[in-house]
């Protein structure tokens, strides 16, 4: 259960919990009947005295929010949640005429003994079995229908995407505010097709997402790289006249960073000034490690100018090609006469497979499972980097840690030494193949694909390379 609890306001501690909890009550984000954490629990999550938790949780149950029920816990009681608020006005439209440019697609390489490549899940996390009998019993169910289903996809996994999205994420929508799609890529073309024109300016982040960045030239779109700080993306530096923002605020891409409060309210000013749209990328943001994530942008946004895009690729496996977009009302008759006419629809079997996937559980369970096996790996990674002599850049979440050298070393001797590494089975990619508006001497190093036996041995074979370098 993710709560965002200031307690620098004046006041007690359990009157800012007991805000929080009963606002995930009124909003749906905690439904009647879900169980909450033990009181020891969530005061060692929150970092607050046990008896804070239990005074909240006493006073909601005294006032009917919860139900204590003996030796069982605290539960969500039988309460009808308040409507969500959605945005007053529909202030994004599709454009007229919109097109699409197809793009080549990479083909498939064995993976390198080590294997350090960012965006990569461990396939062998993913629980086959279980994901097997789900697909059987809804393929062998009257649940799939016969005849061609709705581009939006199957109403039951919108609904599972909103709970999970209301409960992990804070983001506030209903199941008819959500497209499913086969991914991030697709849902940002999706967007693409019914927002922009060719010869529209779209702001990317730089370093960032270089397959965002080519899929907007694609559509002839004039693609504008925007300079990142340690706040995350430089506003002020946004272009002029320019249609459409892209951006990872839970942890920028590839850098790490979350975009700052302060950041994320300017940015939404901008775009309500502006008339721009604001594309909020949430990737592997369910992998968490250090501090709570800030708000998400779609949360905050209160005039329905951000699109809120995700995937299941990196918390599940790519393979599965599912993800969703969650658009203001304006845009989604268009965003479905889009899927339509690209692919008409996704495969119901699955879709309705996820839906269960989620609603019994197993989705936050796998998520539990890869976390702790991703968090081991993660500090592998740290640990080796300092032999390395990088600097590791702040990241809260994710598959990948980011490092820069600070002096003595330049792109070429980067690009140099990842040669000779991929010549010993050492995968990774360097940081400047991310910019645009320079190249930083750093590398990208995931740890979702990497064995975790793999880790050190790969890590001393980096640093004994960077070291016969420097020695040269």
């Amino acid at each position: 259960m993710d709560l965002s609890l200031d307690l620098s306001v004046r006041g007690e501690r359990s009157v800012v919990l007991y805000r929080a909890l009963l606002e995930a009550i009124r909003e749906g984000r905690l439904r009647s009947g879900d169980r909450l954490p033990a009181s020891r629990t969530l005061a060692a999550d929150l970092g607050l005295g046990r008896n804070t938790v239990t005074t909240v949780y006493e006073r909601l149950v005294a006032e009917g929010h919860l139900e204590a029920r003996t030796g069982s816990g605290t539960y969500v009681a039988d309460v009808v949640p308040l409507p969500r608020r959605r945005p007053a006005r529909a202030a994004l439209r599709p454009r007229a005429g919109w097109a699409w440019t197809p793009r080549p697609v990479s083909g498939d390489s064995p993976p390198p003994a080590h294997d350090f490549r960012a965006g990569i899940p461990d396939g062998s996390l993913f629980p086959y079995d279980t994901w097997r009998r789900l697909v059987s019993a809804r393929t062998r169910s009257a649940t799939v229908p016969g005849t061609y289903a709705g581009p939006t996809g199957q109403p039951a996994l919108r609904a599972a995407v909103a709970r999970h999205l209301a409960y992990a994420r804070g983001v506030q929508a209903e199941p008819d505010d959500i497209v499913t799609t086969h991914g991030t890529q697709h849902a940002l073309d999706l967007v693409a097709r019914v927002l922009l024109r060719p010869g529209d300016t779209v702001a990317v982040e730089d370093p960032g997402y270089p397959s965002a960045r080519d899929l907007f030239a694609a559509h002839g779109c004039r693609v504008v790289p925007v300079r990142v700080d340690e706040e995350g993306l430089v506003v002020d530096e946004l272009p002029e006249r320019c249609r459409l923002v892209f951006v990872t605020p839970s942890h920028q891409f590839p850098l790490g960073p979350p975009l700052s409060l302060a950041r994320r309210h300017a940015l939404l000013d901008h775009a309500r000034r502006h008339d721009l749209a604001v594309v909020e990328d949430d990737y592997d943001s369910e992998f968490r490690f250090v501090e709570r994530p800030l708000d998400p942008l779609h949360r905050l946004d209160r005039d329905g100018r951000v699109i809120y895009v995700g995937t299941f690729s990196k918390s599940l496996l790519p393979a599965l090609r599912l993800g969703y977009l969650v658009a203001p009302p304006g845009l989604l008759d268009a965003l479905a006469a889009a899927r339509q006419l690209s692919d008409g629809f996704g495969r119901p079997e699955a879709e309705l497979a996820l839906a269960d996937f989620i609603d019994d559980g197993l989705m936050a369970r796998h998520v539990r499972r890869a976390t702790r096996v991703y968090a081991e790996r993660r500090d592998l990674v740290a640990t080796a980097a300092a032999d390395l002599g990088l600097r590791l850049l702040p990241s809260a979440a994710g598959l990948h840690l980011t490092g820069v050298w600070d002096e003595g070393v330049s792109p070429a001797d980067v690009e140099a030494l990842l040669r000779a590494a991929a010549a010993e089975g050492v995968v990774a990619e360097s940081l400047a193949g991310y910019c645009s508006l320079g190249r930083p001497a750093g590398v990208v190093l995931g740890y979702g694909a990497a064995a975790t036996a793999s880790i050190r041995p790969g890590m001393r074979r980096l640093a004994r390379l960077r070291a016969r370098a420097a020695g040269r």
